[in-house]
């Protein structure tokens, strides 16, 4: 199992939500962020200048079995990309056991 954290921009989240449910991942969490990334290149947009720090992210959390990480992944990158600066970032981390509260299942078989 594994854990694929996304920082996305907010105004892609409905186009890679959509993305998540047609390759079958259902269910994840996710929040509105803040952050500070390197980045320094200001944008202007309708005379008004802003900074890409300052573009409205959102961050989901989605344990995946093994077998549906690729897919994941590249519905992340292929509904969230713009190909501009501040297009966000994945990261892929190592899910030890995972459990069902309800029933104690424990394993692959409880993200189901």
């Amino acid at each position: 199992m594994k854990k694929v954290e996304a920082i996305i921009r907010k105004s892609k989240f409905e186009e890679v939500k959509k993305a998540l449910h047609d390759v079958e991942v259902n269910f994840f969490s996710y929040w509105d962020v803040t952050g500070q990334g390197h980045e320094k290149q200001g944008h202007v947009y309708r005379g008004i200048s802003y900074s890409t720090a300052e573009i409205q992210r959102r961050f989901l959390s989605i344990v995946v079995n093994d077998e549906f990480l690729q897919r994941t992944i590249d519905a992340i990158i292929k509904s969230g990309a713009t190909d501009r600066v501040g297009d966000g970032k994945i990261f892929v981390l190592p899910v030890e056991e995972a459990y069902r509260v309800r029933t104690g299942e424990k394993g692959g078989g409880s993200l189901n």
